[in-house]
């Protein structure tokens, strides 16, 4: 199971990789665009020199058709901002500010500042200026910056990453939410039908039970064992209500949480052992501290977590420590073992439905721990710490009545 689920998670960083390729391309192209443009805007700068220069020298030289043909490809620049200034850089001119500016010359005391505040900026941190010389005598100075369409074209690396992002999340949340669902409605049905088929050999076990019960009343030793198995199948009528109930929202009544916890103990150390040692919270009739649970799913889920425990004993022998805590809002339980311990980059993994490392086992068992405790308890359960060969800490929280 673990392998399987292992799998899936390097298909997801696969797919992660193939986004960011993706979105790196993007940008190298983009940037290649971006440079070209600014090339061709360059020139067309350029262009608007070479127009300004020729017009006055060959002034009575140049049919008037022809003047009027320069002078129209020096001015078809209708994207570009641009800001005119003589040889001493006072203003003269602006073009092409979108809505800031008329769509030639200044003819405002808004446009001058507005302008004139660009030029400042453009002096500061643009490119440099474009010179215009007639007679080898600068005459003016061509200032300009990169066009909206070029500063947009900038930025659509960052859009683009920005609605793939969105896409991915979104389309990554429904189909989660869809598989959760589809899980969970198969979980429900494995778990009503196991409740069905364990009721039969319950009920036939009690007979046999009731059989042995009268067929040797004078004999103790098999009336104590007959109680201990009385237990274990009560024990299993409660496992088949829990399943048989999974699915529907549970009953939650207030119970003192140390007193849970020591009836929990007192079934389990009889169930493991001798060489593990329990350590729980005495009940304290004077300071209860007061959860609502469902005794039934809550017992599962601590039960869980010792069976766990005992499992990452791989010597049989250790100690399981059991604490509570109180804050303003929650109750803390904190239990420990001193077992081999989990790696910390398995701290969320181990509660995602599939993954095990034991050789038999579905994986399920801390999956369902936490969908009870934060779906129906509205609570939290997390590995807290755990020191690889000396144990681990699992803590939940639930809410303080």
């Amino acid at each position: 199971m673990s392998d399987i689920y292992e799998k899936k998670s390097r298909w997801k960083w696969y797919l992660a990789g193939a986004g960011l390729l993706i979105i790196l391309l993007s940008m190298i192209y983009t940037h290649y665009l971006v440079n070209k443009l600014r090339i061709e805007e360059r020139n067309r700068m350029d262009l608007f020199r070479r127009s300004a220069e020729i017009i006055p020298i060959m002034d009575n030289e140049l049919p008037e058709n022809i003047k009027l043909f320069i002078s129209d490809i020096g001015k078809s620049n209708h994207n570009i901002p641009v800001i005119l200034t003589d040889e001493q850089f006072v203003l003269q001119d602006a073009l092409n500010f979108s809505k800031k500016l008329d769509s030639l010359g200044l003819h405002t005391a808004q446009d001058t500042l507005f302008a004139q505040n660009e030029l400042k900026a453009m002096r500061q941190n643009g490119y440099p200026p474009i010179t215009i010389k007639i007679d080898d005598k600068i005459v003016q100075y061509i200032f300009y910056k990169d066009s909206t369409i070029l500063t947009l074209l900038q930025f659509y690396p960052l859009f683009q990453l920005i609605l793939i992002a969105s896409f991915i999340a979104f389309g990554y949340a429904a189909f989660s939410t869809a598989r959760r669902s589809e899980q969970n409605q198969v979980w429900v049905g494995m778990a009503k039908e196991t409740a069905h088929q364990l009721g039969t050999p319950i009920t036939a076990i009690l007979a046999w039970l009731d059989l042995l019960k009268t067929t040797h009343e004078g004999d103790e030793n098999t009336q104590e064992i007959v109680v201990e198995l009385e237990k274990d199948v009560s024990r299993l009528e409660l496992v088949a209500d829990r399943f048989s109930k999974i699915g529907s929202a549970p009953d939650l009544i207030q119970v003192d949480v140390r007193a849970a916890l020591e009836r929990i103990r007192d079934y389990m150390q009889k169930r493991s052992p001798r060489k593990v040692k329990y350590d729980f919270p005495k009940m304290d009739l004077d300071n209860p501290l007061y959860v609502k649970i469902n005794n039934h799913l809550f017992d599962w889920v601590v039960e869980n977590l010792l069976r766990n425990a005992l499992d990452a004993m791989e010597t049989g022998a250790g100690k399981i420590t059991a604490t509570v805590s109180e804050t303003a809002r929650f109750i803390t339980i904190d239990i420990s073992d001193t077992g081999k311990g989990i790696p910390a980059n398995k701290f969320k993994t181990i509660f995602q439905p599939g993954y095990t490392t034991k050789k038999r086992g579905w994986g399920l068992g801390l999956s369902l721990a936490k969908r009870i405790i934060e779906d129906y308890h509205a609570g939290q359960i997390f590995v807290k710490k755990s020191v690889a060969g000396a144990g681990t800490t699992f803590t939940i929280q639930l809410p303080k009545v």
